[in-house]
């Protein structure tokens, strides 16, 4: 615990000499600057920190103090930040309680379903929540079903928030909130044989009644089945829904997508009492969304994994809802009555940033995925927090949860050709108008490098890339 504290002690006692001296664009490496010019982005749109942490060499810097969109290397803030803060065990859990005892397997109140923030709350570990209720002895539950979902405020974050882009109902577009059961997603298996296209959902539902009639049959590949997807329309029919798909997909393909197509408190209902039901339970009408009444009973409950585990997905896999519901959490245990929890993340973030003399002048802040269009950061601020982050308690669990180049995660087929393969460990991130990179490289004489660049200009996305591998791969073959 000494050295620990010895070592962040003189990181931070360090943070004024161990900047990198301001480079001009004609400074660049070479390969640096031929990937500009090959690219057609301008110098101007690249901004980057790269030094050893041992202050060995002075490394390079440009455009160092500037905010920039990284994209989803943002969620290194997150995953830094919630490691100190949450800790490494920290777990999500979701309760299943009553207003009262169960009596002779009788609740006779409501069945209350609180969200507790759990990753892990997906259709089977909703199934085993009720299992353990059944075997507990109780059988009936006269009131209907309460949904708890008062752990975050507002309770439903996603209502009312414009789309990010085209496709809202995709995976990485799910605005979580506390109860997040089954990532708010539902499995639809399409099909087109012929000139028909034909969907259901799994499991299927009743009062969901899927229409692919306007679909048409399509020439694409299979593997880009999603590229002719059009918003679907949902509309109230009788007691239920129905779900009209929309545009194309491709001829002799059948695909299976979890998408977010339909209200989460509806499928959250309709899921809870199919299972009910199946386990041969009774639950009675009336079905709410809300707090847990005070003195409530605690049933059964169910644990996510802990959060040293749960940034795999997240840097990894690059997974936003996961990161966004971390953020969230970061939130909920400072907010004070009726704060937004998102705002409350703010301030517990550029806490931390201040306790470990870091200045966050740069940094905007929106939901911490960086799946955003206003979220900024400097390269020296990203670099800093690394820097930190290596000297701290939790170095370790940050490093394994980050991709390897060339090897795995969002980095698989990045810098396969270069030194940096196989040892740099990089979160990325992409845009359409921004790209980032940043993380942990070994140079060529096995020195640590903290590492963060990004490109901001209208065709980042498509063309930034290879200047920040190139800018990775300079890095790698220093001596």
């Amino acid at each position: 615990m000494r050295a620990a504290s010895l070592l962040l002690a003189l990181a931070l006692a360090g943070c004024a000499s161990w900047q990198a001296p301001v480079s001009r664009p004609d400074e660049l490496p070479e390969a640096v600057r031929a990937a500009l010019r090959d690219s057609g982005l301008p110098a101007a749109s690249l901004g980057v920190v790269a030094r050893p942490l041992d202050g060995s060499v002075p490394g390079l810097a440009l455009r160092a103090d500037d905010a920039m969109a990284p994209g989803s290397a943002m969620k290194l803030v997150t995953a830094v930040v919630s490691l100190d803060v949450l800790g490494i065990n920290h777990r999500g859990r979701t309760e299943l309680l009553a207003s009262a005892a169960p009596r002779d397997g009788v609740v006779a109140g409501e069945l209350i379903l609180r969200g507790g923030a759990d990753p892990d709350l997906d259709w089977p570990a909703l199934w085993w929540l009720l299992r353990q209720l059944r075997e507990s002895g109780v059988r009936e539950i006269r009131g209907g079903l309460r949904v708890d979902r008062t752990l975050f405020t507002p309770e439903r974050p996603d209502l009312g928030q414009p789309p990010f882009d085209e496709a809202p109902e995709f995976p990485y577009n799910v605005i979580p909130d506390a109860l997040h059961l089954n990532g708010s997603l539902l499995d639809y298996e399409l099909s087109a044989d012929g000139e028909r296209v034909s969907a259901r959902s799994l499991p299927a539902l009743p009062g969901l009644r899927l229409d692919a009639s306007a679909m048409r049959v399509g020439a694409a590949r299979c593997k880009d089945w999603d590229e002719g997807w059009k918003p679907a329309q949902l509309q109230p029919e009788g007691e239920g829904w129905r779900l009209t798909l929309q545009g194309e997909f491709p001829r002799d393909c059948q695909r299976r997508a979890a998408l977010q197509l339909v209200d989460r408190q509806w499928l959250t209902v309709q899921m809870l009492r199919r299972f009910w039901t199946e386990l041969g339970g009774s639950l009675g009408p009336g079905d709410a969304q809300g707090p847990t009444p005070a003195g409530a009973v605690l049933l059964a409950s169910h644990q996510g994994r802990p959060l040293a585990e749960l940034l795999r997905p997240v840097l990894k896999s690059s997974d936003n809802a996961l990161t966004r519901l971390i953020y969230l959490q970061l939130g909920a245990q400072a907010a004070g009555p009726g704060e937004p929890t998102q705002a409350a993340a703010d301030r517990v973030v550029r806490q931390w940033l201040q306790a470990h003399g870091l200045d966050d002048r740069s940094l905007v802040l929106d939901n911490g995925s960086g799946l955003s269009r206003s979220e900024r950061i400097s390269p020296a601020l990203m670099a800093g927090l690394l820097r930190v982050a290596q000297a701290g308690r939790q170095a370790p669990e940050l490093q394994q949860a980050l991709p390897i180049a060339g090897l795995d995660g969002t980095m698989t087929r990045r810098l396969k050709a270069s030194p940096a393969a196989g040892l740099a460990r990089l979160k990325t991130g992409t845009l359409r108008d921004a790209v980032g990179l940043a993380g942990y490289i070994p140079d060529a004489r096995g020195r640590l490098w903290v590492f963060a660049a990004m490109v901001n200009d209208p065709q980042a996305g498509a063309k930034g890339r290879v200047v920040l591998d190139a800018l990775a791969d300079w890095v790698a073959r220093q001596h």
